[in-house]
């Protein structure tokens, strides 16, 4: 389970990733207004990568609630980790892919994702439902 808790804190610090990068896209960060900031910039990167920043902190809960379901209904812990790796992987390239503007991509990476989810929730289900 080291690698799926691993992912989980990874996963904690990626909107962190993208808020950095948001803020460093465009001069003139205000961090006294920075809804106001962001909402001044026209920017496709930086509204982007403020979107991904919100997108990521929506995403986590959800995934570290299927690692931890998954671990408590013992799920085989190679395939926690796969999942939970493909989880990451996918989370990183939906956020490349929104701030480099490719919204099917982008779509395709948060699927991948979510499928990543809720195959660690039905897995765990199925593991303690019999």
């Amino acid at each position: 389970m080291f690698i799926a808790y691993c992912c989980i804190v990874i996963a904690a610090l990626l909107p962190y990733v993208w808020a950095v990068i948001a803020k460093r896209a465009a001069p003139g960060y205000n961090n006294k207004d920075p809804r106001g900031w962001i909402a001044k910039q026209d920017s496709y990167q930086v509204r982007n990568a403020y979107a991904a920043h919100l997108n990521a902190f929506e995403a986590f809960p959800a995934f570290a609630a299927s690692v931890l379901m998954a671990q408590f209904a013992q799920v085989d812990p190679q395939r926690v980790a796969w999942l939970a790796m493909a989880f990451v992987a996918c989370r990183v390239l939906h956020g490349v892919f929104y701030v480099t503007v490719q919204q099917a991509l982008r779509s395709l990476a948060w699927l991948g994702g979510f499928a990543c989810v809720m195959t660690l929730m039905v897995s765990a289900a199925m593991k303690v439902g019999g």
